[in-house]
């Protein structure tokens, strides 16, 4: 029963990640130049998972910010939510990105 229960689960997070993909380098550039030095400080350095797809207007949208700190989530989505990009990706296609916040 415990195995049959641990192949199920390792099953459903298979088939989550099989839909995501990675953005290209040109977005991964443009997201971080609209990230650029934020207003409050950065105790820690942290990696964030970004969780994004596109609108019909090549325009981002956030799905998700992968941190705790509250900071960093309102900044991301502030900065990213809906901002434009040159050649944006795939429509309703999901990404994901990491992205590194170091200390300042």
């Amino acid at each position: 029963m415990a195995l049959a229960l641990v192949i199920g689960t390792a099953s459903l997070f298979a088939a989550n990640a099989e839909g995501l993909k990675e953005p290209t380098k040109e977005i991964r550039t443009q997201i971080v130049n609209l990230l650029q030095t934020p207003d409050f400080i950065i105790e820690n350095e942290t990696v964030v998972t970004l969780t994004f797809t596109f609108s019909s207007q090549g325009e981002i949208v956030i799905l998700n910010v992968d941190t705790r700190d509250k900071n960093i989530l309102n900044y991301v989505r502030e900065n990213l939510n809906y901002k434009k990009v040159d050649n944006p990706g795939e429509r309703d296609k999901i990404y994901t990105m990491p992205l590194k916040v170091t200390a300042s």
